[in-house]
């Protein structure tokens, strides 16, 4: 039961402060620079417990961070392209250093470093890419693509652990996640599709549909954060399995460390990019 109550408080702080930073471009680019620090750091200081495993956490958490503050004012028009090169120096300078190291196994740092900026600095940073859109003439801040992602990713979560617990009897992948079930997944899908397509109706009725979406076009959009989302969970799963570890961190009381509540959205917010500007293809 105490359990239960840290879980919700923490639960509750934790989805107003997203939903507030998706308020204001200021707000939102310095809370997720902070969740990629933290992530990053966390992620780094779990693979350095591996043998013969030395990654330089805080170059590539300066670099992972830097690499989202470099999107935001490329995507928000405020900075050129030339705002990336100090990131891709860094990349270059975490290549070489292995040279001088004379590590063990150089091929597995070099793979756990860059590992960390494909992995969790990359697809927090594609946040920015939802968030500010040109029109031909200026370009906007809209709150509406990010924070639509978290809220599916969250009705997913929730419809998958209710629907899972009630009549959930095949497992999904029990190699990876015992806990979770085929009826859980498609539970919490149908409700995500449910909830996509509401939103939409929401959206046109009071003319704040920014993306251009039709009903489909939510649904699509719900079941793309649901899948992707769901592999996220299993690829941190495999993670911490790998590791042979239960949580990646406790900075979260009853949540575990960023990875473990930001696992969804490393997949989830790459495939909503692919699949929004897919749309605009066709």
């Amino acid at each position: 039961m105490k359990n239960f109550i840290v879980r919700t408080i923490t639960s509750v702080f934790f989805v107003a402060a997203i939903v507030t930073s998706f308020l204001n471009p200021r707000a939102m680019t310095l809370l997720f620079s902070i969740v990629t620090g933290m992530t990053i750091w966390e992620y780094c200081s779990l693979v350095n417990d591996r043998p013969f495993i030395s990654v330089n956490r805080f170059i590539s958490t300066i670099s992972g961070v830097y690499l989202f503050l470099a999107m935001a004012g490329y995507n928000s028009g405020l900075t050129p392209a030339t705002v990336f090169i100090p990131y891709l120096v860094s990349i270059v300078y975490l290549m070489v250093a292995e040279l001088y190291m004379k590590a063990k196994d150089p091929i597995n740092n070099w793979a756990y470093t860059m590992l960390s900026q494909l992995y969790i600095a990359l697809p927090l940073s594609l946040l920015n890419i939802l968030a500010f859109r040109s029109n031909g003439y200026s370009i906007q801040y809209s709150y509406l693509a990010p924070l639509a992602v978290f809220v599916f990713l969250w009705i997913n979560d929730a419809g998958a652990y209710c629907v899972g617990s009630l009549i959930g009897r095949h497992k999904l992948f029990p190699r990876i996640s015992p806990g979770k079930s085929w009826e859980g997944s498609i539970g919490g899908g149908v409700l995500v599709v449910v909830a996509a397509v509401v939103t939409w109706h929401v959206t046109t009725l009071y003319g704040v549909n920014d993306l251009g979406l039709s009903a489909y076009g939510w649904a699509g959009l719900g079941l793309v954060v649901v899948v992707f989302g769901t592999w996220g969970d299993l690829i941190e799963s495999l993670f911490k399995r790998t590791l042979g570890i239960k949580d990646s961190g406790n900075i979260l009381p009853g949540h575990g460390g960023m990875l473990d509540r930001f696992d969804s959205t490393l997949m989830a917010v790459p495939a909503a990019v692919v699949y929004l500007y897919t749309l605009t293809l066709f």
